[in-house]
């Protein structure tokens, strides 16, 4: 705002009179409105926008209702009974139509509980005592030991991340017994505290599916949790391996296609990584990047279609959307499971996994977009591809704002840099990625469990409210993209075995870059 000033001096003795008269123009409104008020108006207008259009018709429709008397009420009477047939025929379409209708919709599917394993406090792995013992293992040369430490001060990872009892070992043992050791621990672990946080009986789950890429053994991961639990011999199991860090969301999907068969039904999905067997020993760089990252984990979950369940679960599934780059060999070939010129068996990480898993996540929010997007958000982004279409300009594509679709997000925890790119494509606050950034720190990449670790980490800070909605992430193998959509049913409390329970009050922490 301008200020002028005009100056009078009058000789009244030695007083001197300043007069200022100031200016008021009007404000610049193209600086002063805010813009995110105009687009908050715009989604509003465009959400309720049936409505306003309906208004007036029920205005109307009310105010002919208001002037009927008795003597028009039983004209109409007198009118419905010349016409019965017709009102009885309409009245019988109506039921039947309606009755196909609850009997071909799908049956809701509810999250009736989860837990996320914890491991021992003695598991913790310090990055000097994961250096020394690499160092110590002999098998690495200085080139390898430079690069993982320079992998694990970049990774996002904390100092509290935790490894198997076989690779705590100097040297590390890892055999098949270890390794059967370590997915007993994680698995049975999460699931006692699934039974006990649900009060469900083991013996009336109806469908179980265990995923778990690299291992694999016989009997299978399932068979395992069977024998354990002594499940009734006609349950419907499945073992997914080799589908890559986003299978969790996979089993889900199966699950949820099994509940639609089998009604009344509980289905246990159980997600995890084993490392014991799938450590690398080699100097590939490329195999080494696995070791900095992946740790210990494993989550159970616990789904229903009962309806008496409603009232006790945590959330619904919305919508599940999987994308497969498979048929690309580029794609395909990114997360690759081989042997290294010494014959060292690791997965190797190709440098172009970010552009491809770029490429999936755009074909994947292409088809989750017109499920979740408010109608506001349809039309901006149809409005600038016909555009971009029509004109052959260089308008840049319009990035959808999935925060008016979703209330939290839990990013698969793969590394930092995928963090980084969706936060910055999505245009994400530091609050919608804090959950996958504090449980790369404090879990590191636990594989297909990592989303759960995070809806446990927004539960832990009581963020969690009736309705809110929440958007799962989880890239994989293959290469795949995966989506879940969950909504709250009801605020979500943290459970007394929340992998976060005693320690969330240190968080978020400030991470070095």
């Amino acid at each position: 705002m301008a200020t002028t000033s005009n100056h009078q001096s009058a000789a009244h003795g030695a007083t001197t009179v300043e007069i200022q008269h100031s200016t008021s123009p009007l404000p610049n409104f193209l600086v002063s409105v805010k813009l995110k008020y105009v687009k908050l108006g715009y989604h509003y207008l465009m959400s309720h926008l049936l409505t306003i259009c309906l208004l007036p018709l029920i205005v109307v429709t009310a105010v002919h209702a208001s002037a009927l008397n008795l003597d028009d009420i039983g004209k109409l009477y007198l009118h419905l009974q010349y016409n019965f047939t017709a009102v009885m025929a309409l009245s019988g379409v109506a039921v039947i139509g309606f009755t196909v209708y609850l009997m071909s919709r799908p049956r809701p599917v509810y999250l009736v509980d989860y837990s996320c394993y914890r491991p021992p406090d003695n598991l913790k792995v310090k990055f000097d005592v994961f250096m020394e013992r690499s160092r110590l293992h002999g098998g690495f040369d200085e080139s390898a030991l430079e690069f993982q430490r320079k992998i694990l001060e970049r990774s996002g990872l904390g100092e509290e991340t935790y490894l198997p009892p076989a690779l705590h070992s100097v040297p590390p043992v890892p055999s098949m017994a270890a390794a059967r050791e370590e997915a007993e621990q994680v698995m049975f672990g999460a699931l006692e505290n699934l039974f006990k946080s649900t009060n469900v009986n083991p013996k009336d789950i109806g469908i179980l599916v265990v995923n778990c890429s690299l291992f694999n053994p016989t009997p299978s991961l399932s068979s395992m949790i069977v024998n354990k639990y002594k499940l009734r011999g006609n349950i419907k199991t499945f073992n997914l391996g080799g589908m890559g860090c986003s299978a969790g969301v996979i089993a889900v999907d199966l699950a949820k296609d099994m509940l639609q068969i089998h009604r009344n039904s509980y289905a246990v999905v159980v997600s995890m990584e084993n490392i014991t067997q799938n450590w690398y020993f080699g100097n590939k760089k490329s195999m080494l990047i696995p070791n900095c990252l992946f740790r210990v984990g494993c989550a159970a979950v616990l789904l229903s279609n009962k309806s008496s369940d409603k009232r006790r679960a945590k959330y619904k599934l919305l919508h599940l959307v999987r994308t497969h780059r498979g048929s690309d060999d580029t794609a395909f070939n990114c997360v690759y499971q081989e042997e290294d010129n010494a014959g060292k068996i690791g997965v190797s990480l190709s440098k172009d996994l970010m552009a491809i898993a770029g490429g999936a996540l755009k074909a994947n929010i292409t088809t989750l977009g017109p499920l979740v997007l408010p109608i506001s958000e349809q039309l901006l982004f149809f409005t600038t591809l016909i555009s971009r279409k029509l004109t052959d300009s260089k308008i840049k594509p319009y990035i959808p704002d999935f925060k008016l679709a979703f209330d939290h997000f839990c990013i698969h925890a793969g590394g930092r840099a995928v963090i980084d790119e969706l936060e910055k494509n999505l245009q994400l606050s530091e609050e919608h990625v804090e959950p996958s950034r504090m449980t790369l720190y404090r879990f590191g990449n636990t594989s297909s469990s990592s989303i759960w670790y995070e809806l446990a980490y927004t539960e832990a800070k009581g963020r969690m409210k009736k309705g809110n909605r929440v958007w799962q992430i989880a890239f994989g193998s293959g290469f795949k993209c995966n989506s879940a959509v969950w909504e709250a049913i009801r605020s979500v409390k943290p459970s007394d075995s929340n992998p976060w329970a005693d320690c969330i009050h240190k968080f978020p922490v400030e991470i070095s870059v």
